[in-house]
This record gives C-alpha cells, structure tokens and sequence, in this order.
C-alpha cells in the first residue's frame, strides 16, 4: 500500500523537476546572444584572422577604380539590409558589386554579427562588418589597413568592446593609383560613402590612424574632432586615454602638427552634417606593443562611445 501510495508524489515529483529544468534551460537561452537569421549552422568565425588577413592582401600596386554613383547607392541598400536582418536581400543588392554577404557568429564576442567584403580586383571598396546584437549606435572606421599598421586589428578590437558597432575597413592601400585608393581624403569612395550615410544617421564615428613616433616624439595619441569643434564626445575620449596614463595630444590644446585631421574628408562631412567625429592617430610604439593598444581600446570604450 505505501508502495503504491508513493507512485503519485514520486511522479509529480519528476514533473517539478522536469518543469524546472526546462525553465532553467530557457532562461539560460535568454541570456545568450542570438545568432542572427541563416546564421544558425555557421561556425564561430575568427574575425581577427579574417582581417588580418584582408589587411595583408592589399597592395599599393594593385589596379582600383572608384565606384560609380549607383555602385555606392547599391551597397549602401545592401549594408542598410544587413542591418536590418535580411542577409539575403543584402546578398542580392551586393552582388553585382561582386561582394561575398554573410552573417555568423562572432568567436570571441558570441555575438551575431552580418559581413560584406569586397573581391581581390579593382573594386577594393572595403569590408564591412556589422554587429547584429543590438542596434548600431557607433561607427569605427580604418581608412588605412595594412599601411597604417595593425589599425585594423584595434578597429576590429573596439567593435568587439562596444556592442552595437559597425566597422569600415578600406578596401585599398592608401598609396594606389597616385593616392586615388587614400579614402579619408577622397570623396568618391565607397568608404566615404558608407561613412557619409553614418552621418546622415548621427551616428558617432572613430576613425583610427597611425603615425610614426619620430613625427611627434612627446606624444602617444593624438586626439581631434577633425574639421570640426571639440564637442562632448571627442573631449570624453582623450580625458578616458589619459587616464590610462598614455601622452595624449589635444588638437583643441595644442599644436599636434600635422596628425589634426583637418583636412580628413569623413570629418569634413560629420561636421557638416554636425555629427560627432573623433580622429585617433596612434604612434607605431603603441601599434607595435599589443597590451598598449588592448589598454587604449578599454579607454576608448569605456568612455562611453554610441552612448550619446
């Protein structure tokens, strides 16, 4: 008779526990990033590698035309697709263009993230990468991959610090075609026209250089609004570098020489459109060094960019 009178609580029992199981199991879930649509079955991608090694295919020898008007209106539909979900109509809108559109998963972040990157031909207009996690509130931007070096690496390191984020790599060395293939000083560019519809937008927009250390020898960063005023976020900015103890430059403070960025077509434009710009050169010695740079990205993350 016990026996039997047990059956019933040892089974309402098992229930409770499934029941609960099953609840802690989609908690769980919820708290995970979700992968973005048709990015389900895709590996974990190494983005680090994948720029790496886009940044290294550039040569400053290699053929490059500019994009026509349609060309750039064309992709900039696809990016706003990619944003919004819809790999696949991105896919379709870029293809003429001959971009390669996928979304996945990022390794290091496990965040969603939806890609566009250019051929290995005259169309070296850029790889865009855009963060699926949340809505994008901040633009980073690398005008010189591969020239200017390791840029890309910290542009891709300060996507993966502020969720959100969207990150433009040229698609040219700087120096192809008699400098026609420099984007932040051209306006007939796919980068500029992707950084033009940031703008529009008001979103915030990083752009991330480098110089050499002999050019300003008593300086680790160089921070500026570019052709603009120094507003809030710009301001932000430098105090957060300064305060992990880098030499920082103020082009509002101080003569920086020419690593200013006022002649940066990109800050020419957010100033117009009276969006903040935040032009960051960084010498070779924190490029080289990758704590420092690690330690330069926190600072600029935490000083709470795409927040405005």
């Amino acid at each position: 008779m016990r026996g039997l009178l047990r059956q019933p609580v040892l089974w309402v029992t098992l229930g409770a526990v499934l029941v609960a199981g099953t609840f802690l199991v989609v908690a769980a879930n919820e708290d995970e990033p979700r992968p973005a649509q048709g990015s389900e079955a895709t590996p974990a991608a190494d983005l680090g590698t994948e720029v790496r090694r886009f940044a290294a295919g550039l040569d400053d020898d290699a053929p490059y035309r500019p994009p026509g008007s349609a060309e750039r209106r064309r992709l900039l539909s696809a990016l706003r697709a990619l944003e919004a979900g819809e790999p696949a109509h991105a896919a379709d809108e870029a293809r003429e263009l001959g971009y390669t559109v996928r979304t996945g998963v990022d390794e290091k972040t496990g965040r969603p993230f939806g890609l566009a990157v250019n051929p290995a031909d005259e169309r070296g207009w850029g790889w865009y990468l855009v963060d699926l996690s949340a809505p994008v509130r901040l633009a980073i931007e690398v005008p010189h991959p591969g020239s200017d070096l390791h840029t890309e690496e910290i542009g891709l390191a300060l996507y993966q610090a502020v969720p959100g984020s969207v990150l433009a790599v040229a698609g040219t060395h700087r120096r192809v075609g008699d400098d026609a293939g420099d984007v932040a000083h051209r306006t007939d560019s796919m980068f500029h026209a992707v950084a033009g519809e940031f703008a529009e937008r008001g979103l915030p927009q990083v752009q991330l250089h480098g110089f050499h250390d002999d050019n300003l020898p008593d300086a680790d960063v160089v921070v500026s609004p570019g052709a603009g005023d120094a507003g809030d976020t710009v301001r932000r900015v430098a105090e957060g570098i300064d305060d992990e103890d880098f030499q920082v430059c103020r082009s509002w403070r101080r003569d920086c020489g020419r690593l200013e960025g006022t002649t940066n077509e990109q800050g020419r434009d957010a100033d117009r459109q009276d969006t903040p710009f935040v032009h960051v050169e960084i010498s070779r010695s924190v490029r080289d060094d990758h704590d420092a740079w690690s330690s330069l990205v926190r600072a600029m993350a935490e000083s709470g960019l795409g927040k405005d």
